[in-house]
């Protein structure tokens, strides 16, 4: 069954944890859907983990739109949600409003992400107005790594912890469906959970959340350097694949690749008339 933004909400008032991953290809968007996952983030980490840029900054809306088409066109059942990527709903309403009908129209999604709380109400409500899903993204929000002097907790003072609830009641007044909880202590990320109507997803807020979302090279191992703390290396697939290439090489190198059974036959009589031919 199509996963939804009513679907989502029940599973917040069932108390049915919900579960999204990234993905940035069809072929991976096709494996986690079969799996049964909820939902799947088309984030603008594609510009760390997929084009090796230092942050989400320089991802473009085309490389947005390319990569949701291709998720889109594998995630059958999961609800694909797309990220506005920096500067695509900034610079006016209007404008945020066109590319997030891009992201729908081009890119297949079925519903947008963008960051911020109260600054981007107006935004929100216009997006939703134009009968898109908006999901808010509240907390550490990587678009704002420049402000922020890097990827830090965010919330832990109680003036900043009183103006993430506030932005959290706000987005939810301007139309969100839900929001993503970054990079906040897992108390406050209850509290906002417990005020909120809409889901919250989690990623580096807890188990309180109403659900939960990992960029899935991290938590299958793809990934090297710095782990976030919030991660969890449900399988080490990196090593696997290593492992796979390393036979690869060696065996193409030592000739036992391929194998007859890896070839295609053909008729010796063929073959042997080919030969004359060449004489």
């Amino acid at each position: 069954m199509k996963n939804t933004v009513s679907t989502l909400l029940k599973q917040k008032q069932s108390g049915d944890k919900i579960t999204m991953l990234t993905a940035y290809d069809y072929t991976t968007a096709k494996i986690i859907d079969q799996c049964g996952v909820n939902a799947i983030l088309i984030g603008d980490s594609l510009g760390m983990v997929m084009l090796g840029y230092e942050n989400t900054l320089p991802v473009t809306m085309e490389d947005m739109i390319h990569h949701t088409a291709a998720v889109s066109r594998g995630a059958e059942n999961a609800f694909a949600v797309a990220d506005m990527p920096f500067m695509s709903y900034q610079i006016s309403v209007q404008e945020a409003v066109i590319n997030a009908g891009r992201l729908v129209k081009e890119g297949g999604a079925n519903a947008v992400k963008l960051e911020g709380g109260a600054e981007v109400c107006e935004q929100i409500r216009a997006i939703v107005n134009a009968s898109i899903p908006v999901v808010a993204h509240l907390g550490l929000t990587p678009q704002s790594v420049n402000v922020f002097g890097g990827f830090k907790v965010q919330g832990k003072s109680l003036d900043n912890a009183r103006k993430l609830i506030d932005d959290a009641l706000k987005i939810q007044e301007a139309g969100a469906c839900a929001v993503v909880l970054e990079g906040i202590p897992a108390k406050l990320a209850d509290i906002i959970t417990k005020k909120l109507f809409i889901p919250t997803i989690g990623i580096g807020a807890g188990k309180g959340c109403d659900g939960q979302v990992l960029v899935y090279q991290d938590m299958l191992g793809l990934t090297t350097g710095h782990t976030p703390k919030f991660v969890k290396r449900f399988a080490d697939v990196g090593s696997v694949m290593r492992q796979g290439i390393a036979d690869y090489i060696n065996e193409t190198k030592e000739g036992s690749f391929p194998a007859d059974e890896h070839t295609y036959a053909i008729e010796d009589d063929v073959i042997n008339e080919l030969m004359r031919e060449e004489k």
